[in-house]
Order: C-alpha cells, then structure tokens, then sequence
C-alpha cells in the first residue's frame, strides 16, 4: 500500500516539474537580480587552513590578496548606499546601521590600520571590487571607495543593497 503512494507521488512530481518556474532566489526569497549582497573581508596571512584565501582584486590588473574567508560586515548591516560622484569618477558610499555595523567599522578600522579590506558584491555577477587599504579610523560608520565596476554596475550594485536594506529595515520594526 505504501509502495504504491511513492510510485503516484514520484509520478506526480515529474508531472509537475516542467511546470515549475525556475528563479534564483536570496535564502530569505529576495529575487536575485532584485537584490546585491555585499561583504567585507579583512586582509591577513595564509595560515593553510579553510579559515583564510587568495582572491583576486581588479580584473584589469588582478592584485592577489589573503583574506579571512569569514567576513566582518555584510549587507545586513547596511543601512543605506549611494553612488556619488567624484572628480573624473564616482564611488560607492555605504553607510552602516548603528547598532552593529558602525561599531564593527570602527572597532576594525581602528585596530586594523594599513591592512587592506577585499570588498565583495554579488549583483547578479559576482566578484570583488575593490581592496582599500586602512589608513584611517571610521568612527562615523561610512565607508566610501572606488569600485572595479561601470557606472551601471554601481547603480545596480546600490540598487539592491538598499532594497535589501528596506526590506531588513521593515523586519526589525
């Protein structure tokens, strides 16, 4: 008896499957091309275990850096970003939410100067895009830098996070 529901079940499902749409979805079921994910990843030594990797930063020139695998801040801990213009260029500024992500910054920035930070998106392509080097604290939880991407792309890129940011925003009211 049991035998003979799997076999209809099994049957049902190859029914169905072609009617399925496929989408690429967030784990919390943001669409993907909706949504840009972002992580920053503090530079350090490889120590020959899962815990650090080499990246490639740059794709014009790629600069080969080793950084923790685990990142220290992430898009759940934006609050808002903007692209903004800069002589002969444009940037990305993010601004981190207080609670954590402005502490974290700061705490970093402070302990980790002259290290680089390999910063991360995911916009429906993904790669890394840029690696600053520390030079100074950040104690007002915005971090601003120059992206490996077309103006475009960091409108894309900007787009998503503060989707992401609204949508995190309206879950913790």
């Amino acid at each position: 008896m049991k035998r003979g529901t799997q076999r209809f079940n099994l049957i049902m499902a190859l029914l169905l499957l072609p009617l399925l749409g496929c989408q690429s979805t967030s784990p919390d079921g943001e669409k993907a091309k909706d949504a840009s994910y972002l992580r920053l990843h503090l530079e350090t030594f490889p120590d020959g275990t899962h815990r650090t990797q080499v990246v490639p930063v740059y794709r014009a020139s790629p600069v080969e850096i080793c950084i923790f695998t685990q990142p220290f801040l992430s898009e759940v801990d934006i609050d808002r970003a903007w692209v903004v213009d800069e002589p002969g260029s444009f940037a990305i500024r993010i601004q981190f939410e207080e609670k954590h992500g402005a502490r974290v910054l700061d705490m970093t920035t402070t302990a980790y100067k002259g290290q680089r930070v390999a910063i991360y998106a995911d916009f429906g392509q993904a790669r890394w895009l840029a690696a600053p080097v520390i030079t100074r604290r950040v104690s007002d939880g915005m971090l601003t830098f120059t992206p490996d991407a077309t103006r475009e792309e960091a409108d894309r890129i900007v787009s998503g996070l503060n989707r992401v940011a609204d949508k995190l925003r309206k879950k913790r009211q």
